[in-house]
């Protein structure tokens, strides 16, 4: 039986640092409140005129490529996970082909906001379990200070720019997605969204003016859903894989919030050292925070580690993967 494993991971993140001290020259807030509540010490923000997320996705892949000693021609698909493509159409996947020089691949782009890596990596095995395709890119990555309101205290100290990617490959061995379990209720709009730039609310003036195209939270809300459906999925790949906490080698939950991610470890029973975590470096960068991880951890991780990967997301999207890391 055809497995879908990951082969290679690349990761990247923009220069400019934004410290919390920075930020509390711009809104009313300071280093203390914002790591009590968010364990979020600074963010990168991706400077520069015409930049897009498709500029951090390709940097993730040219490294994938590098690793895999690869040419981009041999990529049969690439889906990314984003919510701040370089425009409305053509997609982030189509501009990283052309970026890179993958001739032979398609692929498209998945607007499951920060379970949009997730969504695509449970996609990008079923292509491989198919028997169809042998390399598939799955990226994440968002800028979200392109959609931020920074006179926002209450968003604009959360999130960061970045972005990473996982080259998936076929296997024969017990390795690779072993279950998942994925999640919508799109009652969750109304808490968190961008409110207009869509086919419902176009862009005005009166738009512009009124800060609808900045992204809009419900932070309470949010945070209740967010602690439930994590440790939620969580809990059940688990139950239905009768796997226990000391099974896990590695919890790789989105870092949104870290009392988010220490909820949703403590509901599966995996302590703190076996919880991956760059909260504190990074913030939330929406699709890139677990390929990010992935990343950040891959030098710790060793073949046939059992890896839970969670994830939460407006509107709302959720979900969880078991995966046996494959080198």
């Amino acid at each position: 039986m055809i497995k879908a494993i990951i082969t290679a991971v690349g990761g990247y993140v923009p220069d400019y640092i934004l410290t919390n001290e920075e930020l509390s020259t711009m809104v009313d807030t300071n280093d203390e409140w914002i790591t009590s509540r968010t364990g979020i010490k600074e963010r990168r923000i991706l400077k520069g005129e015409g930049k897009g997320v498709s500029d951090m996705c390709v940097e993730a892949v040219k490294q994938i490529l590098e690793k895999r000693k690869i040419s981009a021609e041999e990529i049969d698909m690439i889906i990314v996970g984003t919510i701040t493509g370089d425009y409305g159409f053509p997609s982030t996947s189509n501009v990283i082909c052309d970026k890179i020089g993958a001739k032979n691949a398609w692929g498209y782009d998945l607007s499951a906001a920060c379970s949009g890596f997730i969504y695509g990596l449970v996609t990008a095995a079923q292509f491989i379990q198919s028997g169809k395709y042998k390399k598939i890119l799955v990226v994440g990555g968002d800028k979200m200070s392109s959609i931020i309101d920074y006179t926002d205290r209450s968003s604009c100290i959360i999130f960061g720019d970045g972005a990473g990617a996982v080259l998936v490959e076929p296997t024969e061995e017990d390795l690779g997605v072993q279950d998942f379990v994925m999640k919508a209720d799109g009652a969750g709009r109304n808490y968190l969204c961008v409110r207009a730039g869509g086919s419902m609310m176009p862009a005005t003036h009166q738009t512009v003016d009124d800060r609808l195209h900045f992204l809009h939270q419900e932070g309470q809300a949010v945070y209740k859903f967010a602690v439930n459906g994590m440790a939620d999925v969580s809990a059940e790949i688990l139950e239905r894989n009768k796997l226990k906490g000391e099974d896990i080698q590695w919890l790789v939950p989105h870092q949104a919030n870290k009392r988010i991610i220490d909820a949703t470890a403590e509901r599966v029973g995996v302590p703190e050292d076996k919880v991956m975590m760059n909260i504190e470096k990074y913030g939330n960068t929406t699709g890139g925070t677990i390929p990010l991880l992935l990343w950040d951890y891959e030098k710790k991780l060793k073949k046939g580690d059992n890896l839970i990967i969670s994830a939460f997301g407006g509107g709302f999207t959720w979900g969880s993967i078991w995966l046996k890391w494959a080198y």
